[in-house]
């Protein structure tokens, strides 16, 4: 006969349980139809506001980011748990004064070692996994379907085949265009640098510039010019530039598709037959990849601190899984890289990349599917092309017709500025009212970079982690609440949009104004994430308050 003790010890349990399922079968509230009433900032932002935008609230600062400096006073007295947030891209740099701290450590291995403690066959994984080995340059998804079509169907061979001639005419007038604007930049920076007799100058330092010397006025002109394109010097611009000729070159001289950067790995990505391939060298190789340590602190920048930025989440470590290349990345790692971080215990990732072609598509869904089954978020990119991906092919992405989802905790984002206007679509970032969930701040973000420095990136790629950090947030202060239903709360609480504005990719030196339509149909939601709203619906349906 059990005990009174036995009895209520059970009891307890049971409630417990059924107190748990009861939070996962909830329901996720639609969300308010009304749309705030806010007049937009008419005067520039700060250096302050421009730093820190994407967390400022439209009905205090006129500015329409996500309200997370108004989140985390409503989290004020509250505890919440440490998240694992699984970062699959480029090298991130874990030893960043602003990352170092938020660096997953994997509490089952021993650094140094040269032995696999954890047995999961991947030795001294301590910050995470480096599916590419040494590998910084690949190829394009494009230029292996060239160089290979037996790896993909005939009609997707066929389409490559129509593309790959029509990159071939772009390439040879974006070599002569990048080229004649790198010269003329070069030349800028050469004679500013010989006028103000300084070899670094700051954007203040041209600004000042009086000359009226053609040489030195028309200088300055082309750097102001690369200022209001978002770049933050010309340095910057060179790099750009150089990096656009050296593409558009190496597709016209077929290079492409004829380098196996592949080969370091021992690995064939056309078989499953090895898993388990690379290095734990989860860093970045160059300085100048620096994709994957700026959506890191966008995601997880240590709070308050006094160093550099805030990230979003403040109980979050970051899991660095390296699969992303300066190129396409293959299907095959990122398959891998989406189970690795799931079976090392991630419960958001973040995927800030994309291609047009997916030779083993079912690879990577079969991955999402797998981290659906482990209750994980995975926060992905939407694209930075200008176009409706409820009609074109982006991967990755989760579904196989562009209508039905293959599961319910992939969400897709597309990225939005500062502007509180026509403007508020970034005009490069995809859209779809099929396809993408919510918009998030993607435009001139400010994040950490390589070496202990900061930069600000624009793209979809920013607008990711954005959300990914709001989704942090919430699994920690709300974890009983599903994958499902965090990514729900993501566009239903987010700030509704109601007025027209420019759908991006339709401007063009034909149509300088572009096309207006609903921001409502740019996605799905119709609405902006705003990390203040998600946490008052999380706690709402956790709470009942």
């Amino acid at each position: 006969m059990k005990s009174t003790k036995q009895i209520l010890y059970t009891a307890l349990a049971v409630l417990a349980f059924t107190g748990c399922k009861s939070i996962a079968n909830i329901s996720v509230p639609t969300g308010s139809t009304v749309a705030i009433s806010a007049t937009a900032k008419q005067m520039p932002l700060t250096d302050d506001e421009s730093q820190n935008w994407q967390h400022l609230d439209l009905l205090k600062d006129s500015i329409p980011g996500m309200s997370v400096e108004k989140a985390y006073a409503f989290l004020t007295g509250k505890k919440g748990t440490i998240v694992v947030v699984g970062v699959i891209d480029s090298g991130t740099d874990l030893t960043h004064e602003d990352l170092t701290t938020n660096a997953w450590i994997n509490p089952k291995e021993i650094a140094g070692n040269g032995i696999d403690d954890d047995k999961n066959g991947f030795i001294d994984d301590i910050n995470g996994w480096n599916f590419l080995g040494s590998i910084y340059i690949e190829n394009s998804e494009l230029s292996r379907i060239i160089a290979n079509p037996s790896i993909v169907d005939a009609a997707t061979a066929e389409r490559a085949k129509t593309a790959f001639d029509i990159k071939v005419k772009e390439a040879e007038m974006n070599k002569e265009r990048y080229g004649q604007m790198l010269a003329a930049v070069s030349n800028a920076d050469k004679t500013i640098k010989t006028h103000l007799n300084k070899t670094a100058y700051t954007k203040e330092d041209v600004l000042a510039i009086t000359s009226t010397e053609e040489t030195i006025a028309q200088s300055a002109a082309v750097a102001g010019q690369m200022y209001s394109f978002g770049l933050s010097s010309l340095q910057q611009a060179i790099d750009e530039l150089t990096g656009l000729v050296e593409t558009a070159d190496g597709l016209l001289s077929a290079t492409a598709t004829q380098n196996n950067y592949r080969t370091v790995l021992g690995d064939n990505e056309n078989t499953m037959e090895i898993t388990i391939y690379g290095d734990n060298k989860v860093g970045n190789t160059i300085k100048s990849e620096a994709h994957g340590s700026h959506v890191s602190g966008i995601i997880g920048a240590v709070r308050n601190n006094e160093v550099g930025m805030n990230g979003v989440a403040n109980n979050v470590k970051i899991m660095a899984v390296r699969a992303v290349p300066d190129g396409d990345e293959y299907d095959k790692d990122v398959a891998l890289a989406i189970r690795y971080a799931v079976d090392n215990g991630a419960k958001v990732l973040n995927t800030s990349f994309g291609k047009g072609y997916s030779p083993k598509k079912e690879w990577v869904w079969d991955a999402i599917k797998y981290a659906a089954s482990k209750d994980v978020l995975i926060v992905n990119a939407a694209g930075n092309d200008g176009k409706n991906i409820d009609e074109e092919l982006t991967f990755p992405n989760d579904s196989k017709d562009l209508k039905t989802e293959i599961s319910d905790n992939v969400i897709t984002i597309g990225a939005m500025s500062e502007y509180y206007n026509e403007n508020l679509p970034a005009n490069f970032s995809n859209y779809g009212k099929i396809n993408v969930d919510v918009f998030a701040p993607g435009v001139q973000i400010y994040s950490t970079t390589p070496e202990n420095e900061y930069q600000k990136f624009s793209g979809t790629s920013m607008a990711a982690p954005s959300t990914a950090g709001v989704a942090a947030l919430v699994r920690s202060y709300y974890p009983k609440l599903t994958a499902s239903q965090v990514k729900h709360i993501l566009m239903n609480s987010g700030t509704l949009i109601t007025f027209d504005v420019i759908k991006p990719g339709s401007q063009s030196r034909e149509n300088p104004t572009g096309e207006k339509v609903p921001f409502t149909d740019l996605s799905v939601s119709g609405r902006v994430v705003n990390a203040y709203n998600a946490l008052l619906m999380a706690d709402k349906m956790v709470n009942g308050k």
